[in-house]
């Protein structure tokens, strides 16, 4: 095994030549981009047109759209309707999801479908805790849960031999997989993710929760929404929800960095009912492994 500075200046290298990892879906930047505007000041007839631009991301916007993750109980036939049905917002991020789901090795040290079903996990656990705690915009910390792992993407495609052995570490040892990283590659997908982020241009909020989510205390302006999807994250990881393998520890989420970080801007956090947060996040992993199966199968 090459030393952990070799590989560090590997991944800046191939990153920076960017030869290996597949660019964004074409459809997805301009939306990216559009959606950064006000909700106001947003289009459904040109979100659902720029959907409709790439044929596999609109069968599968409709199949998200019609799973009851999502409130449908009805079948949705058209684009046009799920964009109406569930809102714009929501189906771009469903939209989102597909497209970067796409880029995902199928072949590598990680189960596709076990990180699919973490990063949907963690997007729904983070829209619904937003909600119950009034924090911001539960449609952007969806997404910021959706994309906190984009680094893992990168490992995956520029150092698939050295991400594999850091994940056989942490799968053997039963540890978190940034620490397993850390020792083996001497970086987490925390900072390849940042270098993504940035070639992406993603806004500074959603670069923040991809480089710092382990970190959520160095997030400066943005520690609330990264501190927010730290604690999903954690919370996905105890709960089944996690990259395919158990990680043996005891969490106490009131004693986590993520807790005090967020407290400071959620006052009522110290009497949130975390049980029953808890419980229903049991309700979702049996429909996220059923979705999530299903949309990669596709």
């Amino acid at each position: 095994m090459k030393s952990t500075a070799a590989t560090k200046q590997t991944l800046i290298r191939k990153l920076e030549e960017l030869h290996q990892i597949p660019t964004i879906p074409a459809v997805l930047a301009p939306l990216l981009r559009y959606l950064q505007q006000p909700v106001e000041q947003l289009n459904v007839h040109k979100v659902t047109d720029m959907i409709a631009q790439d044929k596999s991301l609109a069968v599968q916007c409709l199949q998200m759209a019609n799973s009851p993750l999502f409130g449908r109980w009805q079948k949705v036939e058209s684009l046009r309707g799920a964009v109406v049905s569930l809102g714009f917002q929501r189906v771009s991020d469903i939209a989102m999801s597909c497209g970067v789901l796409n880029m995902m090795p199928r072949e590598g040290g990680m189960d596709p479908v076990a990180f699919w079903e973490h990063s949907l996990g963690c997007a729904l656990v983070c829209r619904h805790f937003a909600r119950k705690i009034s924090f911001g915009d539960p449609g952007k910390a969806y997404l910021a849960g959706l994309l906190h792992d984009l680094g893992i993407i990168v490992n995956l495609w520029v150092l698939p031999k050295e991400f594999q052995a850091a994940f056989e570490l942490a799968k053997a040892e039963a540890i978190p997989l940034h620490e397993a990283e850390e020792r083996v590659l001497g970086f987490t997908h925390c900072e390849s993710g940042k270098l993504l982020a940035e070639r992406w241009d993603l806004s500074p909020e959603l670069a923040d929760v991809v480089a710092l989510h382990h970190s959520p205390q160095a997030a400066g302006d943005h520690s609330g929404i990264v501190a927010l999807v730290a604690l999903s994250d954690l919370l996905c990881r105890m709960s089944g929800l996690n990259y395919g393998f158990f990680e043996a520890r005891q969490v106490n989420l009131l004693e986590e960095t993520g807790f005090a970080v967020l407290s400071r801007y959620c006052p009522s956090l110290g009497t949130f009912d975390w049980a029953r947060l808890t419980f229903e996040l049991d309700s979702y992993m049996d429909e996220v492994h059923s979705l999530v199966r299903a949309i990669y199968r596709t």
